[in-house]
């Protein structure tokens, strides 16, 4: 950590899992800045209604981390330009520290007030206030805070993979939000796509609830966004030809395989969801004797099986073509929910063979007669 920080290898540190889940302080980021001319670490710990920020020198990081460690926090991601080092420690207090290929880049610049990249400047401010967001100042409601949070994360992950799929400005493309609810991550796609990144993209929000399709329209209208509309529906009724893009969040239970499936059937480039209400697999799950131990305990069950559940999926997705990832959406702090399952499709054919017989493998060991995942089949 202290070679990092006095060399130009550190990108960042991440401190999550809080031991006390009731803490104020639920997650901490640190940066390496430049103020006058003494190196230090800036942190930012993250409350649930606001930020704060302090300054601590670099001889000071090993003790300061100590104390966080693990009587505080219980995971720690060192990301530098080398390796990105990940520490989880067991509430027994067992540690794993596992190294895998950097992720981050440091930044070029150290300086302590350095402009922050926005993905959502003032040209959104509009709609973010419209939908409620922000107030008739533009300032964000403290009420909102975790939602506009959770958009600005979905937009940065949407960028690098909109970016993985090769798609630059002037891009035609056509996009479907499915379930969209009131519209919030809907509208930061679209502006995303269109205002920020320069595409030429035409999104659809489908949502089951006609007032809430009636005033997202209204919002688009009011904000001149031509491209951008909303109609009711789900995921297996609202008709599309094809699409280049497809996005289902918070699907519940089987309705995330629905949209799996019919983004692969649509030949969708980029297909995102972000699962929710797993209730298929945990029925049907054996206990295969070396894990009962672990999953007679009710909620190591019913974690596991949406993991499983989500990690059948994610094969699924590759069988059918899609280079595949599973990524952390919301904070653990918000929602235990917090996975996002995003495939790009590539140009090369799946192991098609190796990945049927790793799932049903699975399948075997754990005792599963059927999974709604199975409906995704290469397009």
């Amino acid at each position: 950590m202290v070679t990092a920080l006095r060399t130009e290898t550190f990108a960042r540190l991440l401190l999550s899992a809080p031991a006390d889940r009731t803490a104020a302080v639920q997650r901490i980021t640190g940066r390496l800045v430049q103020i006058k001319s003494q190196r230090m670490l800036s942190l930012t710990l993250r409350e649930a209604k606001r930020d704060t920020t302090e300054n601590i020198s670099i001889a000071a990081t090993p003790d300061w981390l100590r104390q966080q460690l693990p009587n505080r926090f219980r995971s720690a991601l060192l990301d530098t330009a080398e390796l990105c080092w990940q520490l989880t420690i067991s509430p027994k207090g067992k540690a794993r520290l596992i190294a895998h290929r950097p992720t981050t880049q440091p930044p070029a610049s150290r300086s302590h007030d350095r402009a922050k990249a926005r993905l959502l400047d003032d040209s959104a401010r509009p709609w973010l206030t419209a939908l409620g967001l922000c107030d008739e100042s533009g300032r964000g409601r403290a009420s909102m805070a975790g939602k506009y949070r959770q958009l600005e994360r979905y937009l940065e992950i949407l960028g690098h993979l909109v970016r993985q799929c090769g798609w630059s400005a002037g891009t035609s493309l056509s996009l479907a939000d499915m379930g969209c609810g009131k519209g919030y991550l809907t509208f930061g796609a679209w502006h995303l796509l269109n205002r920020t990144l320069g595409l030429s993209a035409a999104l659809t929000g489908v949502e089951a609830r006609p007032d809430l399709v009636e005033k997202t329209n209204a919002v688009a209208r009011a904000i001149q966004a031509d491209s951008l509309h909303f109609v009711a529906g789900d995921i297996a009724s609202v008709r599309f030809d094809s699409l280049d893009g497809l996005i289902a969040l918070h699907a519940c239970n089987t309705a995330t395989d629905d949209a799996l499936a019919r983004g692969v059937r649509l030949g969708a480039k980029l297909i995102v969801v972000s699962p929710c209400c797993h209730q298929e697999l945990r029925p049907q799950l054996g206990h295969p004797a070396l894990m009962s131990p672990l999953l007679e305990h009710g909620i190591l069950e019913e974690r596991f099986s949406e993991w499983l559940t989500d990690g059948f999926r994610a094969l699924r997705l590759q069988a059918a073509g899609y280079d595949t990832k599973v990524i952390e959406f919301v904070a653990s702090e918000h929602t235990a929910r917090n996975l996002l399952i995003a495939g790009v499709r590539k140009d090369r054919p799946a192991d098609l063979a190796a990945i049927e017989h790793q799932i049903t493998a699975l399948k075997e060991f754990f005792q599963i007669a059927h999974l709604a995942s199975d409906r995704i089949t290469p397009h």
